[in-house]
């Protein structure tokens, strides 16, 4: 099984994987409302409306597992959307480390970031980026999703214009 087919939950409750976005470079980040770096979202809304009809996706995973997001999927729902226009496709809560780390991110984390550091998510709005071909590009929670590195890689993984 790859990452690519490991099911998980939308935030409506809804039973999907990443198959879902197939062709498309994924960026699967783990969300927190009431983080320091929640102002990521405002980028990762603006990633979205730039690359979103060229295929790219952005998919939110809220998780509280660092105790920074709201309780309930309605309050994560309403806050992402009347805060930032959340317009990109958010997962149901999941916890993204420890022996209960969802199984999609037990198979991220083993993607090894810019030093060759592999392991635990650090904190809320670490960055996973799935390329068509299956690879993971992990980026960091203080990489800003508009980060040249991150841009340079949508763009250069993007599918061929028709």
């Amino acid at each position: 099984m790859t990452v690519m087919d490991i099911p998980f939950h939308t935030i409506d409750g809804d039973e999907t994987s990443l198959n879902a976005f197939a062709g498309k470079v994924i960026l699967v980040v783990n969300v927190a409302s009431r983080c320091g770096l929640a102002p990521q979202y405002e980028k990762l809304e603006k990633l979205q409306e730039t690359y979103g009809d060229r295929g790219f996706t952005v998919v939110g995973f809220p998780s509280n597992q660092f105790l920074q997001e709201l309780s309930s999927t309605d309050a994560i729902k309403e806050y992402c959307s009347t805060t930032w226009g959340v317009t990109f496709p958010m997962a149901e809560k999941v916890r993204v480390n420890g022996r209960n780390a969802h199984p999609l991110y037990q198979e991220l984390t083993k993607a090894q970031d810019a030093e060759g550091k592999a392991g635990r998510v650090k904190w809320n709005f670490e960055k996973f980026v799935v390329t068509p071909d299956g690879a993971v590009h992990r980026f960091r929670p203080q990489t800003e999703p508009d980060d040249p590195a991150i841009v340079a890689l949508i763009e250069q993984s993007l599918p061929a214009a028709a």
